[in-house]
């Protein structure tokens, strides 16, 4: 996948991470709802530093198909999928995370549903799969209406910010 990679939909784009995005990464990035909702590999408070490690490739691999999502010329969320290797490399989990100004106007359905069939196709994927915390029902909504269905709750997975969690597991299989 090359630098001027783009994907266009209604109100945004998705494409590759830039450096330039740093400012607009750490600034929609550094939310305490944010960061609630998704893996701890994204840090409250969010801070420059975190920006860059994640733009140089240092905390998820930006060789694999992670974009940002562009609204109004900014990186104001992010879209990837981790794919499988060996005998997983059909499968891959899948993964989002959106500015909270941005919140409940259906732009991550609609990333998703932009996103899916691109990955689906490019990587010859079998199976898709992603998580979701206990709580977070707008994820649950997303994935559902994605075409996701939910397979199982891995009880007490994760502890997020002190507090024990349950993990909800959705897939696809085009």
């Amino acid at each position: 996948m090359d630098a001027s990679f783009e994907l266009h939909a209604g109100g945004f784009i998705l494409r590759r991470w830039r450096r330039d995005d740093l400012p607009a990464l750490v600034r929609h990035a550094d939310d305490a709802e944010v960061a609630r909702r998704v893996s701890d590999r994204f840090p409250h408070p969010y801070t420059q530093a975190d920006g860059i490690a994640f733009l140089e490739g240092r905390v998820v691999d930006l060789s694999q198909p992670v974009l940002a999502i562009e609204i109004d010329g900014q990186a104001c969320g992010g879209i990837g999928a981790r794919v499988g290797a060996g005998e997983r490399l059909h499968s891959a989990e899948l993964g989002y995370w959106l500015a909270r100004a941005h919140w409940g106007r259906g732009l991550m359905t609609q990333a998703v549903a932009t996103y899916l069939p691109w990955v689906i196709a490019h990587y010859q994927l079998m199976r898709v799969q992603a998580f979701t915390l206990d709580f977070n029902a707008a994820s649950a909504r997303v994935l559902r209406k994605s075409g996701f269905e939910e397979e199982g709750v891995e009880r007490r997975a994760v502890i997020k910010h002190g507090q024990l969690h349950d993990l909800r597991r959705f897939a696809l299989l085009p």
